[in-house]
């Protein structure tokens, strides 16, 4: 038995969250995908039954509100805000994550003009985020009359001028697993009296997000990756608090309006966070996802953040030991304050020309032969093998496994 394989077996010993694998279905499989999809939690079969059977079968239209179904997008926002760092009625859980980025960025610029800035012409997005992101800001731009500047995490407080009336930014870059500064960039984007909206769909249910603490005025993130929502389940809209009576939503739906069930020609918008829904919520993934959120009970973010530094920490030096020197480097910082819950490995670019595959990129081959193996992470084109670590299932001797096969394979 091999020292690391030791050290894992401590490592499990020690582990106070090891205990969290049985809240989720898994076999065999290292599942280190959860970046991309969370692995299911026991109880979300029952409940969807229930609400299918029951709620709706039985129940049908009195489930608006015998079973809560009205008020279910701001309930289930307020299990989701503890994880945030976040006071609850702040969060509001709906659409996806494309349409509420969409909402948070228009309703920045408008607010930045409201209070004085008519000459805030200008948005600034993370130009490495992920594309649907920088997609969205280019139509939120042309809707505005809004100047769009893509720059880099690192550039935008020199970035940032009177101008500016709205910085949207990564938490955590999906393909390097590289966490951003949120709270010095917040404290720089407030400084140049514009708006941050963070998009938080890599860092939410992995490591503490504090925005309630740092004063983040919008954030919208994704339900399925740590939060184990399932596939497209809904997205999360947070609105700080005293921003809430200004927050102008671009997509005013009969959901957010005052009086929604007045069927009043004009629009008044609903007080709080409730002004971010739209239209009819999804009820079964809504409810799906409220399940779903059960796993955290008694669970310290503050601990599944140490356990994914660990977790990370020891790949990197299962990687060192067992993959051939030269097959691939990591993308990811090694330092703490600067990575979030995944590991991205590139593929050495000469190792990737050589053994191309009939037209597929060596590293799509790659995971292609980890996935048979029972190792699951996924593939960034053309070189990155990206490996995501879910601390309330993910152990130690995985881990060991994962880096010994990958080596194997590399081999």
């Amino acid at each position: 038995m091999s020292e690391l394989t030791l050290k894992a077996e401590k490592l499990d010993a020690e582990d106070e969250l090891a205990a969290l694998r049985d809240r989720f279905v898994l076999d065999e499989v290292v599942y280190l995908d959860g970046n991309s999809l969370g692995a299911l939690p026991v109880t979300v079969p029952d409940r969807v039954a229930d609400v299918v059977r029951r709620q709706w079968g039985e129940l049908r239209i009195r489930s608006w509100e015998e079973s809560g179904w009205w008020t279910a997008p701001e309930r289930t926002g307020d299990l989701i805000a503890p994880l945030v760092g976040a006071a609850p009625g702040q969060i509001v859980v709906g659409d996806s994550t494309s349409v509420n980025v969409f909402k948070a960025l228009v309703a920045a610029v408008r607010m930045a003009r409201g209070t004085g800035g008519d000459g805030r012409d200008e948005i600034l997005v993370d130009a490495t985020t992920f594309p649907t992101d920088g997609y969205i800001a280019q139509s939120a731009a042309r809707m505005t009359g809004c100047t769009l500047r893509p720059v880099t995490p690192a550039e935008v407080p020199g970035a940032l001028t009177d101008r500016t009336a709205a910085v949207l930014v990564n938490h955590v870059d999906y393909r390097t697993g590289r966490l951003h500064d949120l709270p010095s960039l917040t404290a720089a984007v407030h400084e140049a009296g514009a708006y941050a909206v963070w998009d938080l769909c890599h860092s939410a249910g992995a490591l503490p997000v504090g925005l309630d603490q740092h004063g983040v005025d919008l954030a919208v993130g994704c339900t399925y990756k740590y939060l184990n929502g399932g596939p497209g389940s809904p997205a999360y809209l947070y609105v700080r608090r005293d921003l809430q009576d200004r927050f102008d939503s671009p997509l005013p739906g009969w959901n957010s309006h005052a009086e929604p069930f007045g069927m009043r020609p004009d629009y008044e918008p609903a007080a709080g966070v409730l002004r971010g829904r739209v239209g009819t919520p999804d009820i079964l993934s809504l409810l799906a996802l409220q399940a779903a959120l059960e796993v955290w009970d008694g669970v310290s973010i503050e601990a599944v953040r140490a356990k994914s530094l660990a977790l990370t920490d020891f790949f990197l030096e299962c990687v060192a030991e067992y993959v051939p020197a030269g097959r691939v480097e990591s993308l990811t910082p090694t330092a703490h304050e600067e990575r979030g819950s995944q590991v991205a490995l590139r593929c050495s670019p000469e190792l990737s020309a050589s053994l191309e595959q009939g037209g597929t990129p060596f590293a799509g081959d790659v995971m292609k032969r980890l996935i048979e193996r029972g190792v699951v992470g996924d593939f960034r084109h053309p070189d990155v093998l990206r490996f995501g670590f879910t601390p309330l299932y993910v152990g130690f001797a995985e881990v060991e496994r994962a880096a010994r096969v990958l080596g194997e394979t590399l081999a």
